[in-house]
């Protein structure tokens, strides 16, 4: 009883230690997925310096978020980014519009940066930050309203980034259906079209053997008759000779 119950608690241990890893795991897991969309307030280091920034992370590569970024700026704002250098090892090219108005985010002209890094293979992280002018960057402090104009901007575009990615799986979802379908389709013309084959070969085959049922009872009845020819040959071969020796008897007298 004694043995019993250490086995038990350690049986219990080790289901407690599993627990709080499992929990643990779940637990960050729940928080890497509540970082998805969720932009925040940052910093990057750019021209040598820290500047403010907003940060978001979304599903998608780094390919497909600077694509979709660009294309839903032009849209929504018509603001056109541009290619503006490699800020270094690892990180994506940067992406800028020189002097652009943007109403919603300040009545004057601003310079726009952003990048798009990828943390993992399937999620990407896409940083804007932006400036008056040279050395005019706009901080959360000296400049909150155009800032949180900034940050509003992000936002949406996760909100945009996010359906998107959703409208994408749900085509790609439909496209892959459709395939097994079509798939599902032609198993089954293959599969009825083999059915009628075997049947129709199983019927030949049923023929066949009745054949060879009908051909060897023939070559029975052949092989008897056969026989009984044979004879009646040998025995008009004998009545031939006879009748040759008997004529030839009739030519000597």
């Amino acid at each position: 009883m004694i043995f019993l119950f250490f086995v038990n608690s350690d049986l219990m241990k080790l289901f407690v230690a599993f627990a709080i890893i499992l929990s643990a795991f779940l637990g960050s897991a729940t928080v890497a997925q509540a970082q998805l969309y969720d932009v925040r307030t940052t910093s990057v280091n750019f021209e040598r310096k820290e500047r403010a920034a907003v940060k978001v992370q979304v599903e998608g590569t780094a390919a497909w978020t600077r694509d979709f970024w660009q294309s839903w700026l032009k849209d929504t704002y018509n603001i056109r980014l541009k290619g503006g250098g490699v800020l270094g090892v690892g990180k994506s090219d940067m992406l800028v519009a020189k002097q652009t108005p943007a109403s919603s985010v300040s009545g004057k002209l601003i310079d726009l940066y952003s990048t798009v890094t990828s943390p993992t293979d399937t999620t990407s992280e896409l940083s804007v930050w932006a400036a008056f002018g040279a050395d005019a960057f706009l901080t959360p402090d000296k400049n909150a309203t155009e800032f949180a104009a900034l940050r509003n901007i992000t936002q949406s575009f996760a909100s945009a980034a996010r359906l998107q990615a959703y409208r994408e799986q749900i085509a790609d979802a439909e496209k892959q259906l459709k395939e097994a379908e079509k798939e599902k389709d032609k198993l089954d013309k293959e599969r009825t079209s083999l059915q009628s084959s075997t049947t129709s070969n199983l019927a030949r085959i049923e023929a066949l053997k009745q054949q060879n049922i009908s051909n060897t009872l023939k070559a029975r009845e052949d092989s008897v008759k056969l026989v009984g020819n044979a004879q009646q040959l040998d025995l008009r071969k004998l009545q031939l000779q006879r009748k040759r020796d008997r004529m030839t008897a009739l030519e000597r007298k």
